[in-house]
Parts: C-alpha cells; structure tokens; sequence
C-alpha cells in the first residue's frame, strides 16, 4: 500500500486474514454477519442477518451458553471476551472449532447487550492445556459447575465469618486453586484484614489498615468495584510498583483481585494469589467472579447474624446473675445458652437468692438460698422483657422472707397482671422451678410451677427423676396454689435443674432427651464446672464449620443448667463428684390419700434406684411387692404412706430394703383369698418372693417392709 492511498475497509482486511464480523442485538434478537463469517458458520458466503434461535442452532448447545455466560461476564468487568465455539452441521456433526472475541455492551435503561466481535476458526486445543479447559472440551465445564454448586451449598450453610472464611479456604477450584487467599474488609478510608490462608501469622500486617488511596491493587478494586488481574510477577510489578515489594516476598506467579459487592455496594475485595502462572482465561474469571459473589453474600449474613447474636447475646446474658459468694458444704454452677437465629430472644434464666434470716445460718454467712430456674414462653424480645421483669419479682418475693409456694403465688398473680388485656393471640405465661435451700442439713424445699421435675445424681452415680408437686405455669390462673415437696440432698448428691431445651433440642422429644442426660450424669467423672459443660456440649454440639457432611448448629431453643452439689467425702484432689460411695443408697417419697396416682411414681422411683440390679426379676418382684403395700395403705386405711427404700453395701453382696410407713394402727394379716377374690394376696406374695419381711409397730402406726438380697451369680437378662 502506498502513501496517500485511501485504507481499505475494514470487512476486507478481516476476510484477507479469514476472519469474519458479527454484531448481535438481544433487544431485536437478530445476529448480523459478513461473509466470512457466514462462511464459518457453514452458511453461504454472503452478508445475512440470522434470528438468535437460528444462529443458535448452528453452535453447540454447551458452547452457546458459555457464550452467553462470557458475555455477561465482560460486560460486568468491562473488558473483551474470548471463546472457543463448536460449529454443527444439520446431522449434528462438528463442522470446525472457531474462536470467537468480541467486546460487549449493556444498556441498564432498557436492560439488553449489543455485541461486536470476530470469528476465526482455530484448531482442536491440546488437552490439559489452559486452551483445553474451555467449554469445547466440556468436561472442565461439568466440573466447574459441580465446583460452584458445592461451594454455594457450602458458604450459605456457614453462620459466622470465622466459618465462611474456613469454607474459603478450603475451596479446591478445577484446574487452577490458589494457594494464598486474603479477604479484605473497608473500615473508614481504609483496608482491613477480615481473614486470610497460605500466609504465616502476622504476614497480614503491613496490609492491615491501607489507605484506600494506596497503589495497592485491593484498594484500586475498593475503589473501582472492578476485578485486576494479575498473570505473571512483570505484571504486577509494572502495574502497582509502589507496593510491589510488600507483595515480592511471598513468591507467587499470579494474582486475582475481586471485588466483594453487594447490593450495588463493594464491602472489601478478595485476593487469590497462585504459586504457578496463570492467564486468567474467561472461563477461569468467571469461577472467580461467582466465588467472589457468594463469599460477598456469605459474608454479609455472616456479619448481620453475628451482629444480632451478640446483641440478643448481650441482653439475655445482661439479664442474668453471678452466682454469689461461695456456700460452705456446697457447690453452685451454671450455664446458659441463648437461641440461635437472627433475633430469637429467649425467656430462659436461672437465678441464686441469699434468703433473710434462718436458724442455720452460719458465721461464714452461708444461710439458707434459694435456686430458681424459668422459661417465659416465646423467642423474642418481648420474651426476654418478661423474664427481665419476673425474675426481679422473684427475687423481691423472696427476699421478703416468703415460703416457696408463697413466692410461686405472688409471681403468678404478678405475670397475670402484666398480660391481662393483652392481645388474646398473644399470652404468654411461664413455667418455673423454686428451690430453697438449707446448706446444713441438706433439706431443699421445692415448688413447681408446670417446669420439669428436678434430678438428683447420687454419690454412686444413680440418676433419680424427683417427682415434684406442682401447679399451673405462672402467670395463668392469677390464684394457683404451688404445693411444696422437701427433698434432702445428702452428702455427695448432685442436683440438676434445667429447662426444657437442654431435654428435648436436637430432635428429642421429653422421654428420649431425659435418656441422653441421664447417661451423661450417670457417666460423667469429673467437677461440677466440667459436669455442667458435659451437658452442654452433649446437647448443643459442636459450632457448625465446613464439612462434607450435613452442618449441625443445634441452638433450636434455650437452654439453661443449674447444679447444686453437697461436698462429701472425696477419694480424689480437688472438688470433685466422684466421691466414694456411702455405704447406703436411699429414696423417699410420700404418697398421700389424694394422691393415688403417686403410686405409679414410687414403682418408677425404685426401678431407679436399683438400675444396675443384676437381677430384672428380683426388680421386679420388689416393684410388685411396693405397689401391693402402697395400694393397702390407700385401700384399707384413712392414713398417708411414706416410702423408704435403701441399698446397702458392696456390689456383689446388697441387700434391698424397701419400707412403707402410716399412720394407721391396724396390723395388716395374712388372708387365704378364694379363686375368685380380687384381694387378699398382698401378705402372700411378700412371703413367697421376699427373702425376709416383716411388720414393725410404731409410736403411732406401724411399718411393713421387705428385703431381696443380690446374688452374685446374677446376670439381668
């Protein structure tokens, strides 16, 4: 070509070069061609203007919609895009392989692209190649999809930063993982380090709170919400000279800087540095780009969850007492773990009452406490006012020197007047456990108010379920009466008060949870601090984190612990619960006229008490044996019964003695029924399965009892 001479047009210098023009409008659905390119896509060799769905079906399905995620890609990062196509026939053979590059633009008013570019045909790419992970082979692309899906699975289970920046790490991309990761956060007009992997501690310092204004390439991507890339050491040196040096050290080969956007908002960047060179083709930076997506949104649920945890954290927790001073001959903790999930306030609490007053007070000034432990109904903020407020209630009842029962009263008549009026749909009552405490004698004075019976773990490790009296949740009926039961906690005994969270979360219902902690307490060797973490962690489990399995985060409902320990003699240093068993294992229970249906509790009580009886006849014969003594007192007095059953001495060798004490004058005596009584046979059968019994007069009344000895040869089927 000469000086002066006119350049030819553009179309013929691309066909000198067999390369062909193609524009593509998504507002008309049209797709306008040269004639090369026409001759490419196995078209006659003249300019045409093709319908979307018609130039759709000359290409490869897979390829097509690579191409579309291609040109969505290098509109968002405003830069060209690359890709390989597969041209078909009509018999759906593979005519040639051709590489498409185009520049695209998008219209946000009328929401369309409008995309120029060229086509040349190239040849096959050699497997393993960067060339042969594009869409044209397709296997890369199945894999890059099954990549993004799990690691979308992964980082929208996570629940904490700490967890979405574990799930980041340990993200293995197809064909090209980086081996240094870095997320930076904006505080101000400055850089912040949220987290980082492949570095060693204390690495992240000379980039932690950079000014956004810096050369750095983090700071550019804050700044411009655009991605860099950076493919080789030249590169990055040229570009960003100024912070080069902070970055030579690590020696790595390539860098990729994202930025973290959401809401039309960029939050931070994220960087992945690789050890080996890589060119960043289309398909690698749109892996990025998606990861870099849904680490942004991750992160943002992250940040908000975490913000309104430790808010309803701070406000539950602020609710909650210290323990008090320390009580001589007994041992005080607890736990407490809120709900999980954005704004779910509880209503659990527990509390510890100095009580005024008391015949045992001691100089050391440890008197008579009371324990209490509650759940207000509903997770929410009106929940955690409510319990706020009764638990202030509570203590002020008691302070004033009230009884167990009378505090109960007081406090539901109090919740009662503080939801009377309220929306209907919207009543909440409370359930609740009051205890008090006399740390001389061991006696615990215990009203219920529909919360769950208390547990006690004896010095030998059996585990009792104490049935309680009790009456209607507080807050219910403004004049329920709260009957109280005396429980004594004897040296070496360990009682459990908890909500119902700690029982039934983790998909337990009441009988299948009490299972679970009563194995723990059966078990668990060690302190009551470690006891009560025990029970915990047995129930929550462990904090969700990224793994191949399901994540578990079991914080379904509060849940709230209260142990009281009575020191006994310990075999070990320390305060511990593995104190050496007394020689006497016992259980008390009244069962009044009014009550028959205690009955039922006092054959459940004994079936505790004798858990590890080698023998299930001989507990068998004894929970027959209670039951036909208890019925007679019912039956055939005016008078109350009390139970007492003990276990005595080494494992091997015990003895089993079970005692029902009224108030009745009339012996009992020994009848021979008829065929066809329905009575009569209580005396009987205690002389034919007891190995020896006996009827005792009292002062006033009298006692029957009985005694199975444990045979060592034993075994329970």
């Amino acid at each position: 070509m000469r000086t002066g001479e006119p350049l030819p047009p553009v179309e013929d210098v691309l066909a000198s070069l067999s390369t062909g023009l193609w524009h593509w409008d998504t507002a008309a659905g049209l797709v306008t061609v040269d004639a090369e390119t026409a001759r490419l896509l196995g078209l006659p060799p003249e300019p045409a203007t093709l319908t979307q769905a018609r130039a759709r079906s000359l290409f490869h399905p897979v390829d097509w919609n690579e191409n579309t995620s291609i040109t969505q890609l290098a509109a968002t990062e405003g830069t060209l895009g690359e890709v390989r196509l597969r041209i078909m026939d009509e018999q759906g053979g593979i005519v040639r392989t051709v590489r498409s590059r185009f520049r695209p633009m998008y219209d946000r008013e009328e929401r369309v692209y409008r995309v120029t570019g060229t086509l040349q045909e190239v040849s096959e790419p050699t497997p393993g190649t960067p060339a042969g992970r594009t869409a044209v082979t397709g296997d890369w692309r199945r894999s890059r999809e099954a990549f993004l899906l799990d690691a979308g699975r992964a980082l929208a289970e996570a629940r904490s930063t700490a967890e979405v920046l574990r799930v980041t790490a340990n993200l293995s991309m197809p064909g090209f993982s980086p081996d240094g990761l870095a997320v930076f956060g904006v505080e101000g007009d400055r850089l912040t380090i949220i987290g980082h992997h492949g570095q060693q501690p204390g690495d992240e310092g000379p980039f932690s709170h950079m000014s956004l204004e810096t050369g750095y390439p983090a700071a550019e991507v804050v700044r411009s919400g655009r991605a860099v890339y950076l493919s080789s050491p030249e590169a990055y040196r040229d570009r960003y000279p100024a912070t080069w040096p902070l970055a030579q050290p690590f020696d790595r080969q390539s860098w990729a800087f994202l930025p973290l956007t959401v809401a039309g908002r960029t939050m931070g960047a994220w960087m992945a540095g690789f050890a080996y060179p890589v060119a960043f083709t289309p398909d690698e930076r749109s892996v990025l780009t998606t990861v870099a997506r849904m680490l942004a949104q991750a992160l943002s649920r992250a940040g908000l969850a975490e913000s309104e945890r430790e808010l309803t954290d701070g406000l539950q927790r602020s609710m909650l007492p210290t323990l008090g001073p320390e009580i001589p001959g007994m041992t005080v903790a607890a736990r407490y773990v809120p709900t999980g999930g954005g704004l779910q306030v509880g209503g659990d609490w527990y509390d510890m009452i100095p009580l005024p007053g008391g015949t045992s007070r001691t100089e050391a000034g440890g008197g008579r406490f009371a324990l209490v432990i509650g759940d207000v109904q509903g997770h929410d903020v009106r929940a955690a006012g409510l319990m706020g407020q009764l638990r202030i209630a509570l203590r002020a009842y008691a302070s004033e020197g009230h009884r167990p029962d009378a505090v109960l009263s007081r406090a539901s008549r109090f919740l009662n007047g503080m939801t009377y009026g309220d929306d209907p749909s919207d009543t909440r009552f409370a359930t609740c456990l009051y205890v008090e405490a006399d740390p001389v004698t061991g006696v615990l004075e215990v009203a219920r108010a529909g919360h769950p019976d208390p547990a006690t773990r004896k010095a030998d490790g059996t585990v009792l379920a104490r049935r309680t009296a009790g009456g209607l949740p507080l807050g219910i009926d403004p004049d329920a009466d709260y009957p109280t039961t005396r429980i004594v906690l004897e040296p070496g005994e360990t009682l459990m008060l908890c909500t119902d969270g700690l029982i039934e979360t983790g998909g337990h219902d009441f009988e299948t949870g009490w299972k679970r902690i009563r194995t723990i307490l059966e078990t668990h060797d060690g302190d009551l601090e470690e006891l009560a973490d025990a029970l915990v962690q047995a129930v929550h489990g462990p904090s969700s984190h990224h793994t191949t399995g399901t994540l578990a985060d079991r914080r379904e409902d509060d849940i709230a612990v209260l142990l009281l320990s009575r020191q006994g003699e310990s075999h070990g240093s320390g305060d511990t619960l593995t104190t050496r068993p007394p020689p006497v294992r016992r259980t008390m229970l009244s069962v009044a006229q009014a009550e028959p249906e205690r009955v039922g509790v006092a054959r459940q009580q004994l079936r505790e008490l004798l858990h590890d009886w080698p023998s299930a006849d001989q507990v068998d014969s004894a929970v027959l044996l209670l039951s036909e003594m208890l019925t007679n007192v019912l039956v055939h007095t005016d008078a109350n019964a009390l139970l007492l059953a003990e276990v005595r001495g080494e494992v091997g060798e015990r003895r089993m003695r079970v005692e029902v004490t009224d108030t009745s004058d009339d012996l009992p005596h020994k009848r021979r029924p008829g065929e066809l009584a329905s009575s009569g046979r209580g005396l009987m059968l205690i002389e034919l399965l007891a190995d020896l019994w006996g009827v005792d007069p009292r002062g006033e009344g009298k006692s029957i009892w009985f005694e199975l000895y444990e045979s060592p040869g034993e075994t329970s089927e």
